[in-house]
């Protein structure tokens, strides 16, 4: 199942709902052919609050507001939680890669996207390439 499973980062969910995003054509384009193919795109806790932010800082409530709704509309879309177990393994891969500068967000992602065995991430972070996983957006 994991194989057909895609996580989607920050920087997709945002540019998914601000059509003023260099990367809103290519993420809309991306989720369909996700969603048509039948493929579950998964994503976390830490991501959604962090992709709220971004909204909010960079265009307001209103879009923020968007990506709320994309959340709770999306049957396609599963949040997984970052609990205590694998906040204790991000903390521990934040520390060993100190050297790259992943932010403490992208090593819970990589924690969860290798737990769940996902190797294809829809975001424009070269970060997530740079962890040994499959970029589906082209980054700036």
């Amino acid at each position: 199942m994991a194989a057909r499973e895609v996580f989607a980062d920050t920087s997709a969910l945002y540019a998914a709902v601000d059509a003023r995003d260099a990367h809103h054509s290519d993420a809309a384009t991306i989720f369909g052919q996700l969603a048509r193919s039948g493929r579950a795109i998964v994503t976390s806790d830490y991501v959604v609050a962090e992709a709220i932010n971004l909204a909010i800082a960079r265009r307001g409530r209103p879009v923020a507001e968007r990506l709320l709704d994309l959340f709770e509309r999306s049957l396609g879309l599963r949040i997984e939680w970052i609990e205590a177990n694998r906040f204790a393994t991000a903390k521990a891969y934040f520390r060993q890669h100190a050297d790259h500068g992943y932010s403490f967000t992208d090593c819970s992602s990589f924690v969860l996207m290798r737990e769940l065995r996902i190797s294809d991430a829809l975001t424009t972070d070269r970060h997530f390439v740079a962890a040994g996983f499959r970029s589906l957006l082209r980054g700036p």
